[in-house]
């Protein structure tokens, strides 16, 4: 990778310069609204809900909630990892020169979106690219891969047995590592989906006030909060970092809960970062621990006021709402945002006390949509 002595700084300003380097490669994703999502969001939760928890016993949560889902399932690749993989590689190529990136080639190990994202930027340069996978990945993510030109080759599924691989492969052939989510270059780059999200919200705002719908702002910028997952943590970085010129707006992440796969939240309340996760949660884009460049990031409450984690079953609640309402096909990671806003009740009641009457606008990453219909079908075919 580029580096890390010459990369720019963690900042809104590195972000926004991000931007129009990567603008000629990628989509402006659309953001949605919807006036049933925005209902049920808004809507006390069941007090069965509560049983087993820290407000078993206590009055439901009323918190008003306006949600703006920005679509990075419809990106290139369909998924927001095709921003930082341009990012990091247009770097790349600035530094070391094209020609030189061109006679090395690029390797990278995921389980599947980094590698598409990684093999279409390789590709759009004409660089090659040799990217490790889990053999267990998603058979339409290796196809996707493959679509590329990249040559794959396969590993165990835990990050050290995908990094042994990689090493090898950098022994092989010289090539040079563009990691899937520990490196500034991919934290900015995934951060132009927080620059777009809230550029996006602010004209739609306009329009609604010009109707006379919107609820008034009282502070700087259009969003009172915007939550992303939490896997690696370049997305929930890149969020924060463009979001740390903007105080009013306050940055949540969102994680599955099952086998340890909330390894953020684990780390904040220990104080101190997780390194090692084993986690077979749906939410399969989520199964890696926190960078170490991206927990400098989200361990700062100032960037990250704080991460929530979900239930197996609230996330696919919460996916199959996107599917009926928003009617999108998104993955399960993607879904992960909407079921904290929807049952994570310790959340809930901060935007309740917060936002009292008015509410929160809150926007609402959609990660990505590298799923298939088989998949679906198995999440869904018991019910």
């Amino acid at each position: 990778m580029a580096d890390l002595a010459t990369c720019p700084p963690l900042t809104s300003d590195s972000v926004r310069a991000a931007h129009p380097l990567i603008s000629p490669y990628i989509h402006q994703t659309p953001v949605l609204t919807s006036q049933t999502l925005n209902r049920i969001a808004s809507t006390p939760q069941k007090e069965p809900a509560l049983k087993h928890t820290a407000f078993e016993g206590q009055q439901p949560s009323s918190p008003v909630f306006r949600l703006y889902f920005k679509c990075e399932n419809l990106q290139k690749i369909g998924a927001f990892k095709a921003r930082g993989a341009f990012h990091a590689l247009l770097r790349l190529c600035s530094e070391l020169g094209i020609e030189e990136v061109r006679k090395r080639g690029v390797t990278t190990h995921s389980s599947g979106n980094h590698a598409q994202a990684l093999a279409l930027a390789a590709s759009s340069l004409d660089i090659p690219a040799h990217i490790v996978m889990p053999s267990i990945s998603t058979k339409s993510k290796i196809a996707g891969t493959r679509a590329y030109n990249a040559r794959v080759l396969f590993s165990g599924s835990t990050e050290p047995e995908r990094v042994a691989v990689v090493k090898q492969v950098i022994e092989d052939t010289g090539a040079i590592l563009v990691p899937p989510y520990d490196h500034p270059d991919i934290i900015l780059g995934q951060g132009t989906a927080g620059l777009e999200l809230e550029t996006q919200v602010a004209d739609l705002l306009k329009k609604d006030q010009g109707t006379g719908t919107a609820a008034s702002q009282d502070h700087d910028g259009p969003l009172d909060a915007v939550i992303a997952p939490l896997g690696g943590g370049g997305l929930l970085a890149g969020t924060a970092t463009y979001f740390s010129s903007k105080p009013a707006t306050f940055v949540f992440g969102a994680e599955p809960s099952f086998q340890g796969g909330d390894d953020g939240r684990r780390g904040l309340m220990g104080g101190a970062r997780i390194p090692e996760v084993s986690t077979l949660t749906i939410a399969d884009g989520l199964r890696t621990p926190v960078g170490e460049v991206n927990w400098t990031v989200i361990s700062d409450r100032e960037m990250v006021r704080g991460v929530f984690a979900v239930t197996e079953d609230q996330i696919k609640e919460a996916m199959k709402l996107i599917l009926e309402r928003l009617k999108l096909v998104v993955e399960p990671s993607a879904a992960v945002p909407l079921a904290v806003i929807l049952f994570d009740e310790e959340f809930r009641r901060i935007v309740e006390k917060e936002g009292g009457k008015k509410g929160w606008d809150v926007g609402v990453i959609l990660s990505g949509g590298n799923t298939t219909v088989e998949a679906i079908c198995k999440l869904y075919g018991e019910e």
